[in-house]
């Protein structure tokens, strides 16, 4: 929009422009090279000389001039664009990548996605761009590394070769292990399909599926069972078994073909498998540890696989609870039931929207990946005829094995729960306001008895040693003539003292015959005898009932049942029900005995330098162990002993850390926190934990942690790097990460610490990592070293076939 100036004076020419012409107030006025400040003292003095004529306000215009001037200087700098994150970038790439996806939806398919999207320089290029942000590389630097015409050339025309694309690693030993990995062309091709699948099938999968999806993670299937099951009685898991095979590709392409019509996308998906290079396998890790590194394309595929699972669950749910028959025969509330169902599924199971009709059974399914829970209200019969039906469905509709003799239907209210996501699902009873507020009432009443206890023993310990000083004092004095009292009982029994006998060993002599006369050998202690037979007997006898009389209350008050104290409460009978809540407890002996068996900690749980750390830097080993305890905790958090899980992370990590630091320069541990204090405060505190993770729920962008954008990383394995050379100019070396160019200074052995199929304890964090990988040497610059160790990246951002 243009404005112009509405006066014109004669006064001259008034930094660079007439003021006898009407003024062109476009934003180019403003975006002139000259002088943004200038320019607007020009304005202002323009507008105030020719309305109002009086130059003797001019120095007052000037110097608003300079004010306003200033401020719009100011507020440039602040309108400069943000910088976007790399979850904001890969967001607003596959925006793009859906619009062009959105744009081949022809008859109710998506059809000819290979030649119009996939296949297409520009999708490729957005494709290595979200590697390149899951890689943490920047993507505005030029690589001219693979050229994405000739690419997308070889996918239209059907030369594209997947078993060139790839490599190969083994383990070592008679049993070999064969790992085939996709090299930077490959994963480039796997990423577009998967950004492509991603658009089509996102809208569509059921709200029971979590994993590697937008917004529904770990967290959100522990929270849909913690929070949205209502009055669960009975639950079990399922534990699929089956490798792929052409059957289960055979399903999973007619499953395709329900949405996509392409034959050329089948083709490459099957040759896929056909090496090896894409594959999933359906329980090959233990619960919780998520996905296997071969492929990007493992979890969008897996997802859609048991998108059948999760079709066949609503009819089955459907039948049990809107048309299941009890003893209510009547049709029309049949109907309600089954109107009620729908309103369920629509409102998102949400339990305020639910309604209050409980007569019937509920059925509940929480899916993580190819992780199955079940949870039934109901009884036991249909529990079991439930669990019948949809294992039958699973071994002879979907080819797979279960093993369900390891998982029997459990009650809810049993005291060992139920395990899932390497987390322990329990039932407890939380107390009514009015119940704890009893409970702790007691607690002060006994705290304030056991307070009142220790104060008497004290008391009477402290004047029985008094007596024994007071009795060795009447005993020597017997032995000075002039002192003695011949009428004392001491004097009178010291006529039996043999000669010679020391003062202090014929009082010993005494006191022996004193407790043998009392028979005091069942007594605990010397202080409990001196409480029991000399203080309390010479105390007054209206003290020591008083005593008695109140510990005697206290302890019938502390022991008494709730539903007798309650009674002293006023309006008791409204608040004092109990509730049933369902908690998520992390494993904390088994994260103790995963922290002993990757070497942190001894057999007996103390913390232990870490050797294979030594011989890298002070920052890099500090780097490692904040790594670890941020990306544990951060997994860990909204469980209901997360609190004990922090206390146990944060201490004996920190302190392996120190303990590593201290073997490495040889100092004792003291002197480590001292000269790393600065350092060390990289690995978070428990305070520092709790503020972090309020922050984060806070303040976070709601994809900075989108499991589907950035699969990989919060499932990475944990693995550990020792220094195998460094780099010289004779035998050069570039960084392994996908994207990365620059020039490596050293070379690290990787040690795998989370073995696939490692048959141990199920912590439910981290994923295998295969055992081929190994002893793998691996370039890393300064950056991805630190990337690695903090779980900003994980080992499918590396190419491993680099040095092939």
């Amino acid at each position: 929009m243009r404005f112009r100036g509405l006066f014109t004076v004669s006064i001259g020419k008034l930094k660079g422009f007439s003021l006898s012409q009407p003024m062109n107030l476009t934003p180019t006025f403003f975006r002139d090279e000259g002088k943004p400040v200038e320019k607007l003292q020009a304005l202002i003095c323009y507008s105030s000389f020719s309305t109002n004529g009086d130059l003797k306000k001019g120095y007052e215009k000037m110097m608003l001039a300079k004010d306003l001037a200033c401020l719009v200087e100011e507020s440039s700098h602040k309108d400069e664009r943000k910088v976007k994150s790399r979850m904001e970038l890969k967001r607003s790439i596959e925006l793009r990548v859906k619009k062009r996806v959105k744009e081949q939806f022809i008859d109710g398919k998506f059809r000819n996605l290979m030649v119009n999207v996939i296949a297409v320089p520009i999708t490729l290029q957005d494709a290595y761009n979200c590697i390149k942000l899951n890689s943490n590389v920047d993507i505005s630097v030029k690589d001219d590394s693979i050229c994405f015409n000739s690419l997308a050339k070889e996918l239209l025309d059907g030369s594209f070769d997947v078993g060139e694309d790839t490599v190969s690693f083994s383990t070592r030993g008679v049993a070999k292990e064969v790992l085939i990995l996709p090299n930077p062309k490959m994963i480039i091709v796997q990423e577009a399909i998967r950004m492509v699948l991603e658009v089509v099938y996102r809208p569509h999968f059921s709200k029971i599926s979590h994993g590697c999806r937008t917004g529904r993670g770990h967290l959100t299937a522990l929270r849909y069972i913690k929070k949205q099951v209502s009055s669960p009685s009975w639950w079990f898991p399922l534990i699929l078994n089956k490798k792929v095979d052409a059957n289960i590709i055979a399903k999973l392409i007619s499953k395709l073909e329900e949405k996509i019509e392409d034959d050329q996308l089948y083709v490459i998906i099957r040759s896929m498998f056909d090496a090896q290079v894409l594959n999933f396998e359906f329980g090959g890790f233990p619960k919780g540890h998520g996905l296997p590194q071969e492929g990007v394309l493992s979890p969008i595929l897996m997802n859609v696989y048991l998108d059948f699972f999760d079709q066949e669950f609503y009819r089955l749910s459907m039948r049990y609870e809107a048309l299941h028959q009890g003893d209510d025969k009547d049709e029309d509330k049949s109907h309600s039931k089954l109107r009620n169902w729908f309103r369920r599924q629509l409102k998102e199971n949400d339990l305020k929207c639910t309604t209050n009709d409980n007569s019937g059974p509920r059925i509940y399914c929480c899916r993580f990946m190819d992780e199955i829970f079940f949870v039934v209200s109901g009884s036991k019969d249909i529990a079991l005829s439930f669990k019948s039906e949809i294992v039958d469905f699973l071994k002879n509709s979907l080819r797979l094995d279960v093993d369900d003799e390891q998982t029997g239907v459990l009650p809810c209210d049993g005291s060992n729960g139920s395990r899932f996501l390497g987390a322990l699902v329990k039932r407890r009873v939380q107390e009514g306001p009015a119940t704890s507020a009893v409970h702790k009432l007691k607690e002060k009443v006994r705290l304030f008895a056991s307070q009142k206890q220790d104060a008497w023993n004290v008391g009477c310990v402290r004047i029985g040693k008094k007596w024994l000083a007071h009795g060795l004092k009447k005993v020597k004095e017997s032995e000075i003539k002039h002192l003695a009292d011949s009428g004392s009982t001491l004097s009178k029994v010291s006529c039996f003292r043999k000669a010679g006998m020391e003062t202090d060993h014929w009082y010993k002599v005494l006191m022996k015959v004193w407790l043998q006369d009392i028979k005091a050998k069942a007594a605990e202690n010397e202080e409990s005898i001196l409480s029991k037979y000399v203080a309390e007997p010479a105390l007054p006898h209206e003290l020591k009932e008083s005593y008695y009389e109140f510990m005697k209350c206290a302890d019938e008050y502390v022991s008494s049942e709730t539903a007798t104290t309650l009674a002293l409460l006023p309006n008791s009978s409204s608040n004092s029900g109990s509730v049933t809540i369902t908690e998520i407890l992390a494993p904390t002996d088994a994260i103790k005995k995963r922290l002993f068996r990757y070497g942190l900690t001894t057999s007996e749980g103390y913390p232990r330098a870490a050797s294979l750390l030594v011989l890298q830097d002070s920052i890099q080993i500090i780097d490692w162990f904040s790594g670890i305890v941020r990306r544990w905790l951060q997994w860990y958090q909204d469980y209901d002993n997360f609190n004990e899980v922090k206390l146990l992370i944060s201490s004996l990590l920190r302190k392996s850390c120190v303990r590593t630091l201290a073997t490495k320069y040889r100092i004792h541990e003291s002197e480590i926190e001292k000269q790393f204090d600065s350092e060390l405060c990289r690995i978070p505190s428990i305070e520092e934990v709790e503020q972090e993770l309020t922050y984060e729920t806070s303040y976070s962008h709601p994809f900075d942690n989108d499991e589907a954008l950035m699969y990989g990383i919060s499932y990475s394995g944990l693995c550990l790097l020792s220094l195998a050379r460094m780099v010289s100019q004779s035998r050069p070396c570039n960084c392994f990460v996908l994207g990365c160019s620059v020039a490596a200074p050293s070379v690290y052995t990787l040690h795998v610490m989370e073995r696939q199929k490692f048959p141990g304890w199920k912590t439910g964090f981290t994923s295998c990592i295969h055992p081929s990988l190994n002893k793998r040497r691996i370039g890393l610059c300064k950056k991805h070293l630190k990337d690695l160790y903090l779980g900003h990246i994980s080992l499918q951002s590396i190419d491993f076939g680099a040095w092939k």
